[in-house]
């Protein structure tokens, strides 16, 4: 097969833990033909979406890790697979490549996670979806409803909308220190829309990210857990990976929502489970494939390429 990639730019890959990387290490041990590109080697001309692509070989060196030929122009439905993996933030540049990569997709291109669900499926906003799963939630931009909501629950995260990494998030308890500022900063007064959630407690034992395939749960979660004074679990503020097996709420959790999101063209999502709580739907570039397999054995990367490769022949 060909695969190509869109991501973020190669040089700037951490091999020890990017789950790209995995991805692509499996590919080629399999003989796939790899390939990159970034978001903006992309360009529609004369109606046709084609990219300035680089077929890539992996050196197998943890630094200099790989050789890229000179990039030349393709149309993405040259290739058998092209696996979404450029990082957020989701900001109109991000949305412009989705609306591309789904005009490639009519031009007989296979796309992973399919654009548009990419699109329609915002990754703090996708849980009002499963409210059932969901601590409570409140999605709002005045600061009255934020108030309101902090005052109803007492201890509360904020968060933007847009963020990853445990970028912007704030937690304001009972007694309301700094509610003020932090509704302005994050709202910037009013114009910008945030979530609200109560506070979790079980964020001590980690923020359990459940990696989904094709609609099948990897058996192993990553529980990202807070250090010191930290309320933030993400590996990217300082948070510890833990590799466990899933409970039998986080099975349920990713048996009742995995195979729907398959089916709408989502083929790898990470979900964000704090206690017995759904949290988030990521779908842009989801991680944790290296650490799963370190610590627990279990090969994440094979599991994808099993359905890339299952998909990409149309099964």
């Amino acid at each position: 097969m060909k695969i190509a990639f869109l991501a973020d730019p190669l040089s700037g890959f951490k091999t020890y833990k990017d789950s790209t990387f995995a991805m692509m290490r499996e590919a080629a041990r399999r003989g796939h033909a790899v390939y990159a590109f970034e978001q903006r080697d992309m360009a529609l001309e004369e109606g046709v979406v084609s990219a300035d692509i680089a077929r890539i070989a992996l050196t197998g060196e943890a630094d200099d890790w790989y050789r890229a030929e000179p990039k030349a122009a393709m149309r993405l439905s040259e290739f058998d697979a092209v696996i979404q993996r450029k990082d957020p933030p989701f900001d109109m540049e991000y949305v412009y490549s989705t609306y591309l990569l789904e005009l490639a997709e009519r031009q007989g291109a296979r796309i992973f996670n399919k654009p548009s669900a990419i699109r329609d499926h915002n990754e703090k906003l996708a849980i009002a979806q499963f409210t059932e799963l969901t601590s409570p939630t409140l999605v709002a931009s005045d600061p009255a409803r934020l108030r309101a909501f902090h005052a109803r629950h007492g201890d509360v995260i904020f968060k933007p909308l847009d963020g990853m990494g445990g970028a912007g998030i704030f937690r304001i308890g009972a007694d309301g220190m700094n509610l003020g500022s932090v509704i302005e900063t994050l709202t910037d007064n009013g114009a910008r829309t945030i979530m609200a959630q109560r506070y979790i407690p079980e964020i001590v034992k980690g923020d359990k990210r459940i990696l989904v395939i094709d609609g099948k749960p990897v058996p192993f979660s990553l529980a990202r857990i807070p250090q010191g004074t930290e309320i933030r679990g993400n590996l990217a503020a300082g948070g510890i990976g833990v590799a466990q097996p899933l409970s039998a709420h986080d099975l349920h959790i990713a048996e009742s929502i995995g195979p729907v999101l398959a089916e709408r063209g989502l083929l790898l999502v990470g979900l964000d489970v704090i206690g017995e709580c759904l949290t988030e739907v990521n779908v842009t570039s989801p991680t944790c494939f290296q650490e799963i397999f370190d610590q627990a054995g279990f090969d994440v990367a094979a599991m994808f390429i099993d359905a890339v490769e299952r998909r990409s022949k149309g099964k």
